[in-house]
């Protein structure tokens, strides 16, 4: 699309209006997913176990997908006011996070404080993820008519990388602030975001030559765009984003204990930042790859293929159990975790063009914000669901002062091979090629 200038004097193209914007919101809003970095020094800090503090990311994952969800239409309608409301709520649950964690430094063992950071950093800032990651994705496929799968790939591989990016810095200052560094670093970041997503803000805008269907009485329901198609071709997209999720969460919650029971204890960080690598490499290279299938959902056999033949194979051989002693086998598990971290990320991207070819771009804000309830719901089972297993299965053993449970971690993966299974039937046997293909 050629350049022009707009009245304001911005230079109007796909980079600038649509890419750039993106990436700034997304690599602010993917930095939720850094909680593991300072989740025991909030716990720590405040005086609460950090099997009470882990809910406010639950939280957070479970009101991004059900904001999603009910602020569809407002993203469907007006892109601006909806990326203001996600940079306000963003940036405000950060700056809520660090004062109720100053005080329940202050006031050690308070409920206020923790019902605070639950309320902030789950709630307010869930708003914020939620309108967010919604606000630039149609955007983003009007620019890119031809390549919507890249476009949609590159700023959900920003949300995916925005933890890889943000990690050093992070502990880079709880160890530079001092004392009371945990609530200063969430203060000084609310500001450093909410440029970032204003700016992103700013930038925003669909391509000149898309008129937005006006609302009305001739403008279908949502339920009745999803009726355009038999209504199970809907519920087996939602499952199979559902199941998705929910495995990749499962696994990618214990890898660092997978690889402690490989042998790897030294080289952990280095191999979950690789995992994050693959990550934001599947968001980017399953999306764009989906561009030239004539069916999206080609993609998702493939992602649950492989998940299938590798999570079977570390089944069979006890990879888990028995990969510290042997190479190959260490190898296998790795493969399985990157694999199920690459499929992982790339489910997110080919959603929203998935959807698309089968319902139009008309309304299709909405049905991708109503289809994320389902990362609200997988946001709050999957890691719920492992953390049982590990807990009820095998016995945790004493490794090198590490205590771990292999049996139950390869457990897991008995329950996510059967899941795999259910989301590549859906995929087979719901999801029926869209005649037009890729639109």
């Amino acid at each position: 699309m050629s350049e022009t200038k707009s009245a304001g004097g911005w230079r109007e193209n796909k980079w600038i209006r649509g890419a750039r914007p993106a990436l700034l919101l997304h690599c602010s809003i993917g930095t939720v997913y850094c909680w593991s970095i300072f989740s025991q020094e909030i716990a720590d800090y405040i005086g609460f176990s950090k099997g009470a503090t882990e809910w406010a990311f639950s939280f957070a994952i479970f009101f991004l997908g059900m904001s999603a969800a009910f602020l569809g239409n407002i993203v469907e309608r007006d892109i601006h006011k909806s990326s203001l409301i996600a940079t306000i709520c963003f940036a405000a649950g950060m700056l809520g996070t660090g004062v109720f964690i100053k005080y329940g430094g202050e006031h050690q063992g308070s409920t206020v404080a923790l019902v605070g950071i639950y309320l902030c950093y789950g709630f307010i800032m869930g708003v914020g993820l939620g309108t967010g990651y919604l606000s630039p994705v149609k955007t983003l496929m009007l620019w890119f008519k031809d390549r919507k799968g890249l476009a949609t790939g590159l700023a959900v591989a920003g949300f995916g990388a925005a933890k890889a990016i943000a990690s050093p810095i992070m502990t880079s200052m709880l160890e530079g602030l001092g004392d009371g560094g945990i609530y200063k670093m969430f203060m000084i970041l609310a500001g450093v975001y909410f440029v970032m997503m204003f700016v992103g803000h700013l930038l925003l805008k669909k391509p000149a030559d898309w008129h937005e269907p006006q609302g009305g009485e001739d403008k279908p329901s949502i339920m009745q765009v999803l009726r355009t198609r038999p209504i199970s071709n809907y519920v087996g997209i939602w499952v199979m984003f559902y199941i998705n999720i929910t495995c990749g969460l499962a696994l990618i919650s214990q890898e660092k204990m997978i690889f402690k029971c490989l042998g790897f204890a030294a080289i952990a960080g280095i191999l979950s930042t690789v995992s994050a690598v693959f990550n934001a490499g599947g968001r980017l290279g399953f999306s764009a790859w989906a561009d030239s299938m004539k069916d999206r959902n080609t993609i998702y056999k493939l992602i649950f293929v492989l998940s299938i033949v590798f999570t079977l194979l570390v089944i069979l051989t006890k990879g888990i159990v028995n990969g510290e002693g042997s190479t190959g086998l260490a190898i296998l598990t790795l493969a399985l975790v990157y694999v199920v971290n690459a499929g992982y990320g790339g489910g997110f991207p080919n959603v929203p063009t998935l959807l698309s070819d089968h319902y139009g771009m008309s309304s299709i804000s909405a049905i991708h914000g109503i289809t994320l309830s389902a990362w609200a719901f997988a946001g709050l089972s999957g890691n719920q669901m492992a953390s049982w297993i590990v807990n009820h299965f095998g016995e945790w053993i004493e490794h090198d002062g590490v205590k771990m449970n292999p049996v139950g971690y390869q457990t897991v993966l008995y329950v996510t091979l059967v899941l795999y299974v259910i989301a590549l039937a859906m995929s087979l046997f719901l999801v029926k090629p869209n005649k037009e293909g890729n639109k």
